[in-house]
C-alpha cells in the first residue's frame, strides 16, 4: 500500500529543518522505494532531532553528582538491609507468582556480531552440554516456574528491525520452544536516525533508506506502549514485569526473592545488582543521590569517587548494574506518557553511508552520532526504588564477546553454568569432578532444593553416585 502522506508535505518539512539532502535521490527511486523512504521520514521526530542537535536537553555534572552519591537502599546478599525478613520477601514473591501477576520481558534486539554469530543473539547455542540456545534456556526457565507455582507466565520479547523476522521464524519452526504460542509476544523496538558528527545532517544508508539504529533498551517503554502490550498486560492481571537481557543465561527469571523484596519495599522499580570486584570495574554504578536511586556509568564516575570506602574499608559505591529489574506496570504506563523521563544519550560510532553521489562509504574512524535511551534512567523517577544484591556466580554470566576475549565469552558462561549445577549436585550427595560438564534443565529443577526433590522421585542418580561423564539432566516427556 502506498504511504498516504504527500511527498510535498514531507519535503517541505525536511527543507524547513535543514535536512532536505535525504531526498536528493528521490527522482531515481521506483514507487516501492519511494514509499519505503517516505515512511521512514514520516516516522522521524524532527523537532526532537533539532533539540538533540542543539544540545537543548539537560546536561549532568557527573563529578558533582558523584561527590554526593551514597550506597543505594538495598538488601545485601546476606539478607541485611531491609526492614523485613528474607523469608517474608520470598513468601510474598511466591504468592505473586502463584497469583499470575508477573510477566517476563526479555530484551532481544541485538545481533551476535561481537560473537562472530550473524544471527539474533537469542539463537546463539550456549547450553554447555545440551547446546540449547539462549532463547530455549529462557523458555525452559518459564516452564520450570510454571511447573513450580502452577501459574502462567506471559513472555514478551523485544526484537529490533534487524532481528524480528528471524526470531519469529525461529519460534514458529521450534513450536515456541515448548510454550503456548499465545503466551509468547514479540514486539519491535523503535529506531533513531544517525547524523553526521560534524554537520548534524541525517545520513542515508542507501538511496531509499536512512541510516537507522535501534533506540536503545530505553526504547522498551515506548515500544511496549506502541504495541499495546502495556494495556494487554494490565487487562490480563499482570502488575509486575520482570526485565532481563537476552545475553545472560544465568539470570534467574521471576526470582521470587527479588520480586518479594520489590513488593515489600513498595517499589515501582527494583534492580538486582552484584558487588563490584574493584573500584573502576566497567559496570554501571547503582547509587543514591539527592533522595533518588540512579546509575552512574563507569565512564562518568571519577576515580576519586569510585575509590571511596566506608568505615569498614569496603567500596562505598559497591553496587554493579547487571540489567535485571522488576517494574510496576502502572509505573511503565506513567513513564510512557512522559518521554522526558528517559533522556537520550549520544554515542560516536562508525556508520556506513552513501555520499552525495550515491557512493557507499565505509568509514575507518567514528563519523556519526547515534542516539539511544537506557531503561535504567527510569530509576530516579520511580517511587521507593530499591536494590537487591545477588551473588554474581549464581546469576550473571553475560555472553557478549567472541572466544579469545578477556571477559564475557561463551566458554566462560558455559563454565559458570556447569560450576553452579555441579554445586547443586554435590549438595544433593552426588560426586562430580571439576572437569565433568553438567547441565540441569530448569524444567526438571530450578535450584538445588529442587534437585533433591527430583532425586527423591528417581529423576537423578541416587546419593553417593559418581558422575563420570558429561551429563545433561532434563525432565522426561510427559
Amino acid at each position: 500500500m502506498r504511504f498516504t502522506a504527500s511527498f510535498e508535505t514531507i519535503a517541505a518539512d525536511y527543507h524547513s529543518h535543514g535536512q532536505s539532502q535525504v531526498l536528493r535521490f528521490w527522482d531515481s527511486l521506483d514507487a516501492e522505494s519511494q514509499d519505503k523512504l517516505l515512511q521512514q521520514l514520516a516516522d522521524v521526530d524532527l523537532p526532537l532531532l533539532d533539540r538533540l542537535l542543539q544540545n537543548e536537553d539537560p546536561t549532568v555534572d557527573f563529578a558533582a553528582l558523584a561527590k554526593r552519591a551514597k550506597a543505594p537502599p538495598a538488601v545485601r546478599a546476606d539478607g541485611i538491609g531491609a526492614a523485613w525478613h528474607g523469608a517474608e520477601a520470598l513468601q510474598r514473591g511466591e504468592d505473586a507468582l502463584r497469583s499470575g501477576s508477573v510477566g517476563v520481558l526479555i530484551v532481544a534486539g541485538g545481533q551476535g556480531t561481537r560473537l562472530g554469530f550473524d544471527h539474533p543473539k537469542g539463537l546463539f547455542p550456549i547450553g554447555p552440554v545440551s547446546n540449547r540456545t539462549l532463547f530455549q534456556m529462557f523458555a525452559d526457565s518459564i516452564q520450570g516456574i510454571q511447573r513450580r507455582y502452577g501459574c502462567r507466565i506471559p513472555l514478551y520479547l523485544m526484537t529490533s528491525p534487524a532481528t524480528h523476522e528471524e526470531t519469529l521464524s525461529y519460534l514458529q519452526t521450534e513450536k515456541y520452544l515448548g510454550l503456548d504460542p499465545d503466551q509468547v509476544h514479540l514486539f519491535c523496538q523503535g529506531t533513531m536516525p544517525a547524523v553526521d558528527a560534524k554537520s548534524g545532517k541525517l545520513l542515508l544508508e542507501s538511496r531509499d533508506s536512512l541510516a537507522l539504529s535501534p533506540d536503545g533498551h530505553g526504547g522498551t517503554v515506548a515500544a511496549l506502549q506502541r504495541s499495546g502490550a502495556l494495556d494487554a498486560l494490565k487487562m490480563a492481571g499482570v502488575s509486575q514485569l520482570f526485565y532481563a537481557q537476552v545475553d545472560n543465561p544465568l539470570v534467574r527469571l521471576c526470582d521470587p526473592y527479588l520480586i518479594g523484596h520489590h513488593l515489600m519495599a513498595g517499589s515501582e522499580m527494583t534492580t538486582q545488582v552484584v558487588r563490584k570486584r574493584f573500584a573502576m570495574e566497567r559496570v554501571g554504578n547503582v547509587v543514591h543521590v539527592d533522595g533518588r536511586v540512579q546509575i552512574i556509568e563507569y565512564s562518568d564516575l571519577p576515580e576519586e569517587a569510585a575509590e571511596r570506602t566506608d568505615e569498614a574499608g569496603n567500596l562505598q559505591l559497591w553496587a554493579g548494574n547487571i540489567a535485571v529489574h522488576v517494574l510496576d506496570i502502572e509505573f511503565l504506563q506513567r513513564a510512557a506518557k512522559g518521554n522526558e523521563l528517559l533522556p537520550f544519550h549520544r554515542a560516536l560510532k562508525k556508520v556506513s553511508y552513501i555520499d552525495e553521489k550515491g557512493n557507499a562509504i565505509e568509514p575507518d574512524t567514528p563519523n556519526a552520532t547515534k542516539f539511544e535511551r537506557f531503561i535504567f534512567d527510569l530509576l530516579p523517577a520511580a517511587e521507593n526504588a530499591f536494590v537487591v544484591e545477588g551473588i554474581a556466580a549464581e546469576i550473571f554470566a553475560p555472553v557478549k564477546n567472541a572466544e579469545g576475549s578477556a571477559t564475557d565469552t561463551p566458554s566462560a558462561a558455559r563454565q559458570q553454568i556447569c560450576s553452579l549445577h555441579r554445586a547443586w549436585l554435590r549438595d544433593a550427595g552426588l560426586s562430580v569432578d571439576d572437569q565433568i560438564q553438567v547441565e540441569i534443565n530448569p524444567r526438571l529443577a530450578l535450584d538445588g532444593d529442587e534437585v533433591r526433590l527430583a532425586m527423591e522421585q528417581g529423576l537423578f542418580p541416587p546419593p553417593g553416585t559418581a558422575i563420570t561423564k558429561d551429563s545433561y539432566f532434563d525432565r522426561p516427556p510427559s
